[in-house]
C-alpha cells in the first residue's frame, strides 16, 4: 500500500503562506529527494495553481538557481492530480477531479509506486481526521510571521492522531525538517 506525504515550509508560529520564506540551495534539494520519492501529486487547486505554470517555466528556461531547476525537473514529469470544482484547464500529466476526495485517495493508495504527495492546506484537516495521511514533512523556517493562516488552525479530530518523529535535519539557515510518520 502506497503512503501519502504531506510536505510544507512553516514559520515558528506555525503560518504557512509561501512568502515568508526563500527556501536556499540545502532546502531545494530536500524538497528534490522528495519528488524522487513521489509517484503521484495530489494538490488543491489554489496550490496547484501556485505551482503550475511557475515550476514548469523555470525547467524550461533554465536561467534559475540550478538547485531550483533540479526541482523543476523532478517534479515536472509526476503525474498530477488537482482538486477542484472551478479549475477548467491543466497541464499535459495533470487531470482534474472535482468530488469524493476520500475516495480518490483510498484508491490511489491501493495501487502500486511510489509516494503519493497531498498538497492541500484546505483539504488537510479532513484527510488528516480520517486517518488518511501516513507522513509529515515539516520544515520549520527561523521566522516568526504573525499573519496569514496557521497550517493547523482549523483541524479537529474526534480523537487523538499520533505520529513517531522518523528523522529530523538541520539546515545552514537555521530552518529544522521534522520527518513524522504516523503510528499504526
Amino acid at each position: 500500500m502506497r503512503k501519502v506525504m504531506f510536505a510544507m515550509n512553516i514559520s515558528i508560529d506555525g503560518y504557512y503562506e509561501h512568502t515568508h520564506f526563500s527556501p536556499n540551495d540545502e532546502l531545494m534539494e530536500y524538497f528534490t529527494q522528495l519528488m524522487h520519492d513521489t509517484g503521484v501529486i495530489v494538490y488543491g487547486r489554489k496550490t496547484y495553481e501556485l505551482m503550475i505554470p511557475y515550476w514548469p517555466e523555470v525547467a524550461k528556461n533554465g536561467s534559475d538557481r540550478p538547485s531550483d531547476i533540479a526541482f523543476a525537473k523532478a517534479m515536472i514529469p509526476i503525474e498530477k492530480i488537482v482538486f477542484s470544482r472551478t479549475l477548467k484547464d491543466a497541464t499535459e500529466n495533470t487531470r482534474i477531479v472535482s468530488e469524493n476526495p476520500e475516495g480518490l485517495i483510498r484508491e490511489l493508495k491501493q495501487h502500486p509506486g511510489k509516494k503519493i504527495a497531498f498538497s492541500s492546506t484546505s483539504l488537510l484537516p479532513s484527510l488528516l481526521g480520517l486517518g488518511l495521511i501516513d507522513e509529515l514533512y515539516l520544515v520549520i523556517h527561523p521566522v516568526l510571521a504573525g499573519e496569514n493562516k496557521r497550517l493547523f488552525e482549523n483541524f479537529l479530530v474526534s480523537e487523538k492522531l499520533n505520529f513517531k518523529l522518523e528523522h529530523t535535519q538541520l539546515f545552514k539557515s537555521g530552518a529544522i525538517a521534522l520527518h513524522y510518520q504516523k503510528n499504526e
